[in-house]
């Protein structure tokens, strides 16, 4: 065979390796496509990541106290621009009582109610920011009461590992409940109150330490939890633990600067603010507002034959006995020496006088600590009472109609209450 023959059969071979060429050379056009796709998404899911967390971190740098900070992080992992779970439940731990404690939760009534927000927010072209900021979802569709009315006496005991939100608190570790695992936890005291086929239980975290648990769930979509929903809901927790703890430490200083250091009780300058304050919301719910400053009997004379330190104990006890006559609605101030204030929130006079007589005849009946075995304490108190709007138009008149009652009974007989005319 000459040459000319071997470069014919050459390029006969050749020609007929094309195809394979052509065929081998699409299936990496269609492999490197692949790849371009997965990496595109890939990508665009990082960024959605980091928009959510940069959003997401925004706003709970914007705000040192605690419920807004809460509504930021379930607002977070519930909104669809968001982590877009359907429902979510925050618990905060109670380091006192040793216990986890509900404190907010986001999600829907129902499928019909789900519904209806997506529309809304789809309609409305919302961002995350917006729902934070704003809370227009809840301006416009009435809240998610149900859902956390559902769990709001749930308390969940840290002495012991026997349900999965305290497993989860003493483990520190993510716990993800597949549709497969969920019939094993069918006594969980959680689930029994939070009915659902499969959640995400999430600890927050400050320093390595547990300061609260996220639940969340897909009950209406039906949305599978995949390992990237996990892992962004991580992320985003990490910066809720310590927004948390932040606030908390904000929360310490702030109650300082606002209480008295003898006592405990409100200090003068909270007593100020929380007056101007509950008389401006008492004009917009139209209930009345009762004014009580009190003024121990006597207290100079008992300094003066008890000395000093033991008028501070005399203080403190009238302190502890005013708090414990006190309702949750109400301030209990040191209004400066040995007097004294309580606001009494959404109040008329006529509760008010029986609230201020029951205090009083609390006092006078107390047996006070005896400072020497032939002087056996005996300390009453003058009380001055004001309602809102009935006696004053505002603050600074409801507190001059008190006090002016106060002085009024002490120069009547003292150990009495006097209601302002």
């Amino acid at each position: 065979m000459n040459n000319d023959d071997l470069n014919n059969n050459q390029g006969l071979q050749e020609q007929a390796d094309i195809p394979e060429i052509i065929e081998s050379s699409e299936e990496l056009l269609q492999k490197a496509n692949s790849e371009i796709q997965r990496l595109n998404e890939n990508l665009n899911y990082s960024k959605k990541e980091l928009a959510v967390l940069y959003e997401v971190s925004n706003a709970m740098r914007s705000s040192l106290k605690l419920n807004p900070i809460l509504h930021t992080i379930l607002t977070g992992v519930t909104a669809h621009s968001g982590l877009g779970f359907n429902r979510a439940i925050l618990f905060l731990v109670n380091t006192h009582d040793r216990c986890l404690e509900p404190r907010t939760a986001i999600g829907p009534e129902s499928g019909e109610h789900a519904q209806q927000i997506w529309e809304y927010i789809s309609e409305s072209n919302q961002h995350i920011d917006d729902l934070i900021k704003e809370d227009k979802v809840e301006q416009n569709i009435k809240s998610q009461s149900s859902l956390f009315d559902s769990i709001k006496d749930l308390k969940i005991p840290l002495k012991d590992n026997d349900n999965l939100l305290s497993n989860a608190y003493h483990d520190g570790s993510p716990t993800h409940i597949t549709p497969d695992k969920i019939s094993q936890y069918s006594d969980d005291i959680f689930l029994k109150h939070f009915h659902t086929n499969e959640l995400v239980i999430v600890p927050l975290k400050a320093k390595d330490k547990v300061n609260g648990i996220i639940i969340a769930d897909n009950i209406y979509t039906q949305k599978v939890i995949s390992e990237e929903d996990l892992k962004m809901f991580i992320m985003l927790a990490n910066q809720a633990g310590l927004a948390i703890e932040n606030s908390r430490l904000y929360e310490i200083v702030m109650h300082k600067s606002h209480t008295d250091s003898l006592t405990s009780l409100w200090n003068h300058g909270f007593f100020q603010d929380k007056l101007t304050e509950e008389i401006e919301k008492s004009k917009e719910n139209k209930k009345p507002l009762t004014l009580l400053i009190m003024d121990l009997d006597n207290f100079k004379i008992l300094n003066d034959s008890c000395g000093h330190q033991n008028g501070d104990i005399i203080l403190k006890e009238v302190s502890n006995l005013l708090k414990d006559s006190s309702r949750e609605i109400d301030y209990v101030c040191r209004y400066g020496g040995e007097e004294f204030s309580i606001i009494l929130t959404q109040t008329n006079k006529e509760v008010g006088y029986s609230i201020a007589e029951r205090i009083r005849q609390k006092i006078e009946q107390h047996a006070f600590p005896a400072f020497s075995l032939y002087h056996e304490q005996k300390v009453t108190v003058s009380i001055g009472l004001a309602t809102f709007p009935d006696d004053a138009e505002n603050n600074n008149d409801l507190i001059s109609q008190a006090d002016r009652a106060m002085y009024k009974a002490k120069f009547s007989g003292k150990n009495q209450t006097y209601v302002a005319e």
